[in-house]
């Protein structure tokens, strides 16, 4: 049987983070203060927020082992994680916060049992589902720091930048 589990997470997961550096690196620290809108994150608020968005799935999954999250544990964490995104305000502290949560978090999840990857975890009504796998939450993480490079890459091409995946592939063209 072809079983994805806590190792190949992690390596995925490192992946997604090493591209995204590789986005943060790239783009000059001078723009990091561009909006696409003026109603939208900068570059800089972007990367700050991908660079502690693990902060939820690690105190859920890893440091309190919750089977159940309330609500007021949903705003405590995200309240936890935004304190630490705009502590995040050059280019050297965005890149440096990706690259050690990001290792930190691709370690946690190298560490989940298959049993505990298997675990449910269960929400206050009226959310649904009522309940989600840790293994689908902690997807949901990578998940989400896809979405956000997705902007980022969008955000390059109107600051006149190819992402480095187009690029890598114009190359192999």
């Amino acid at each position: 049987m072809n079983y994805y589990g806590a190792k190949n997470m992690a390596d995925s997961w490192r992946t997604v983070r090493k591209n995204t550096i590789q986005v943060a690196q790239e783009i000059p620290e001078d723009k990091y203060s561009f909006k696409a809108t003026p109603d939208t994150r900068s570059i800089a608020e972007t990367l700050a927020h991908m660079a502690t968005a693990t902060h939820l799935a690690e105190q859920i999954h890893f440091v309190d082992k919750k089977d159940f999250v309330s609500i007021e544990d949903f705003g405590r964490y995200l309240g936890e994680a935004g304190t630490a995104a705009a502590a995040l305000t050059t280019k050297a502290s965005i890149i440096d916060a990706l690259t050690t949560r990001g290792e930190a978090f691709a370690r946690r999840l190298e560490s989940a049992s298959e049993a505990q990857l298997g675990e449910h975890v269960r929400f206050p009504e009226p959310l649904q589902p009522p309940s989600k796998a840790r293994f689908e939450m902690l997807l949901g993480t990578k998940e989400h720091e896809m979405h956000h490079r997705g902007q980022l890459f969008l955000i390059e091409r109107m600051l006149g930048i190819v992402p480095h995946l187009t690029r890598a592939r114009q190359q192999r063209s």
